[in-house]
């Protein structure tokens, strides 16, 4: 089954996620669970957290066809002792979120090194951190995300991506999502058939495709290797329409969450009924 959807706002309650996406005809769909530029939210209340549920049951969405995300603030691989701690707690209380609603994946970029720290030491704090978590938390799967590698972020090479899945002890509750801008970025070249594939067996023989929980479908405004995080609506940039296609047509990318965060939401509703038409 293809599941695809768009990242959709719980702005007037959680239950407008699932609205908004069933009136854009998507089979899947991404939220924030809070606001996602606070550190600190108010706690789900048992009646807002029945009222999602209810609602994803009643327009037939399963915890398959959801991709929460996390906050932007977040950075489990910052070497500030007390910013770390923060990220921490915030994470932590993410996937407590995530367990209330019922879901079973929390989306997560996987950190920054910043000033004062170089790569590695920042994949093993994120790796540290995410043992942490874990270990309160049961039942969730934090999802890495691949980044595009602009500034100081990591997770921009399957490599870095895969270090941080073995450093974890929690390795077998950790997914990853694929975000076609950001890899393309990051020197990824997923253009042509040749390419993607070329690509796609990679992140097989690095990571596996049974660690993909979910992709974030982008064009880019970027060009290949830039390492700029820009996203485009899908056709209007460098990577154009032939790899969405592709993803649509392989069935290593069924039955996972496939989510356009393209800048323009206007085009949702005719960009999930492009990719279904792929399938």
């Amino acid at each position: 089954m293809l599941y695809v959807g768009a990242h959709t706002s719980i702005a007037g309650g959680l239950e407008q996620a699932a609205l908004q996406a069933k009136e854009l005809d998507a089979t899947a769909f991404a939220m924030f669970t809070k606001n996602q530029r606070q550190w600190v939210s108010k706690p789900i209340e048992e009646e807002q957290a029945s009222l999602f549920k209810e609602t994803c049951s009643s327009l037939g969405y399963t915890k398959h066809q959801i991709l929460p995300h996390d906050s932007y603030l977040i950075n489990l691989g910052n070497p500030d002792q007390y910013k770390r701690e923060q990220s921490l707690d915030a994470f932590i209380d993410e996937l407590n979120r995530v367990v209330l609603l019922g879901l079973d994946k929390l989306n997560f970029h996987p950190g920054s090194a910043v000033d004062k720290s170089d790569r590695q030491t920042c994949l093993r704090l994120v790796a540290k951190s995410l043992d942490e978590a874990l270990q309160q938390v049961d039942s969730v799967f934090a999802v890495l995300e691949t980044t595009a590698g602009q500034g100081t972020s990591v997770g921009s090479t399957f490599e870095e991506i895969e270090e941080i899945l073995h450093l974890c002890k929690y390795r077998d509750r950790l997914g990853v999502c694929i975000d076609t801008c950001h890899i393309f970025a990051a020197g990824y070249d997923i253009r042509t058939l040749d390419t993607f594939s070329a690509t796609m067996d990679n992140f097989s023989k690095t990571i596996g495709f049974e660690k993909l929980m979910g992709m974030h479908l982008n064009d880019a405004k970027s060009a290949l290797g830039s390492h700029v995080d820009r996203h485009a609506s899908l056709g209007k940039g460098s990577i154009g329409l032939d790899c969405f296609s592709f993803i649509c047509k392989d069935p290593r990318f069924s039955g996972i969450p496939l989510i356009l965060e393209t800048p323009d939401s206007s085009c949702y509703a005719s960009e999930i009924a492009l990719l279904k038409s792929y399938s």
